[in-house]
């Protein structure tokens, strides 16, 4: 599809460069498509990524299931399925999405079943309660969660067909800066209009809001105009998931990639060990709200900015990131300890913490998605994506066992914990290879 001037000249102006057609690392016949290309999946990434945002299962699940009766045993298991569910399966998917020349309608059928699944988890929500009801919502997340791996591994291989290296971090970044201006608003709207915890409309309206989000997204990517891709080794999906394992064994570069991106998951884990300690602190103002508008603000302000750093060198992004995750923990703690500080101004601590520690997160997020793009080509990149994501779904699930560790040492003493750990994720970065000179 041609360009028009007002597309090229947006997307010039956004690369800040006069060179802004650069072409590396994808087709010829995709050249004259970056544009279009570009800013289509930038809006479909954000919008699925504000739907992520309003169907979070540490808020919006966690409460819907409190609300229909559903027992705790079941409320423990929305986060690890959210997450783990979307990684695990992905060498089987990749397997399978080899198979197709052209991976931009796996993405589209993802995004229409996560919406569906929303749709369906509304639905059970008002229509039944107890634990029949709790059973019914951890099925559609399940089929949410699988939905999401066809999307995670469908989109890396397009990005990778239709936006040119050094451009992908600032796909990322202005996605991801985008989403967090609008769940900003979201947090700023709770903050105002607080919804009572019998205000069921409030949330099922969330949940088929969320779900539109989805179907705009595939109707969105629908536009893509993607080049065919290779299809070699597309063979039973089970044999060849087992034989990408070896990535693992026989891969140095991507194996220490890996192992880095699991001590980096410190700025996800600790996110709930902050919450948890503002809980302790007398406050007067509605510190869930500021938690939102903490977290809203620190994507849209740090991801562009992460973004393009990235496109230079996703390497250093995932150092500086994992370095300030890991150095905020011990800060805050001898701040909370031994700082005598008001009340009020106490309780703002936590909420300026989170900030910080989202914009790490942003980082981390934003530098490890540019760098298994840029470190690997065609079929291979897909591999990269597939078996990094389920062995990082693996790792998550054993995370459960941080809830023990937890209960013995307290919130700070889990800070400090993955505070050495995210560390530790940040010297093994310095060892990894660059992957934006090539």
């Amino acid at each position: 599809m041609p360009q028009t001037p007002r597309l090229d000249d947006l997307y010039s102006k956004l690369m800040n460069e006069e060179d802004a057609r650069v072409c590396k690392d994808i087709p010829d016949a995709a050249c004259s498509d970056v544009p279009q290309n570009f800013f289509r999946q930038v809006l479909a990434n954000t919008l699925t990524s504000l739907g992520d945002t309003l169907t979070n299962p540490k808020t919006t699940l966690a409460w819907l299931m409190g609300v229909v009766g559903a027992p705790v045993a079941l409320i423990a298991w929305l986060v690890p399925i959210r997450e783990s569910g979307s990684m695990l399966p992905q060498l089987l998917i990749a397997a399978w999405i080899r198979r197709m020349p052209y991976r931009r309608g796996v993405w589209i059928v993802g995004s229409l079943l996560q919406a569906a699944a929303l749709l369906a988890m509304g639905a059970v929500a008002w229509s039944i309660e107890g634990t029949l009801a709790g059973a019914l919502i951890i099925v559609c997340l399940v089929i949410f969660s699988l939905a999401r791996g066809l999307c995670s591994v469908a989109s890396k291989d397009v990005i990778g067909k239709t936006v040119p290296k050094t451009r992908r971090g600032r796909l990322n970044g202005v996605a991801t800066s985008l989403s967090g201006w609008l769940a900003l608003a979201f947090g700023v709207y709770c903050l105002i209009y607080p919804p009572s915890d019998d205000d069921m409309l409030f949330y099922a309206a969330l949940l088929i809001g969320a779900a539109l989000l989805w179907v705009a997204a595939a109707l969105i990517y629908r536009g893509i105009d993607e080049a065919p891709g290779a299809t070699e080794g597309g063979g039973n999906a089970l044999s060849h998931a087992l034989g990408r394992i070896s990535l693992l064994r026989d891969d140095a570069p991507f194996r220490r990639f890996v192992v880095t991106r699991a001590l980096l998951l410190c700025s996800a884990l600790s996110a709930p060990y902050y919450v948890v300690m503002a809980q302790e602190v007398e406050t007067s103002f509605g510190m869930l709200g500021a938690f939102l508008v903490a977290n809203g603000l620190a994507s849209s302000l740090s991801a562009g900015v992460w973004g393009r750093m990235s496109d230079a060198s996703s390497r250093q992004v995932l150092i500086r990131a994992a370095l300030l995750a890991s150095l905020l923990g011990p800060v805050v703690i001898a701040i909370d300890l031994w700082a005598p500080l008001p009340d009020n101004l106490h309780a703002w601590l936590f909420p300026v913490a989170f900030f910080v520690l989202g914009i790490a997160h942003a980082g981390v997020r934003v530098g490890r998605k540019t760098y298994v793009l840029d470190m690997a080509g065609g079929n291979k990149r897909t591999d990269y994506v597939a078996v990094s994501n389920s062995a990082i779904g693996l790792i998550l699930l054993a995370t459960g066992l941080f809830g023990l560790l937890s209960s013995l040492i307290g919130a700070a003493g889990m800070l400090l914990l993955l505070s050495g750990v995210g560390l530790a994720g940040a010297l093994l970065a310095v060892s990894l290879p660059e992957v934006q000179q090539d």
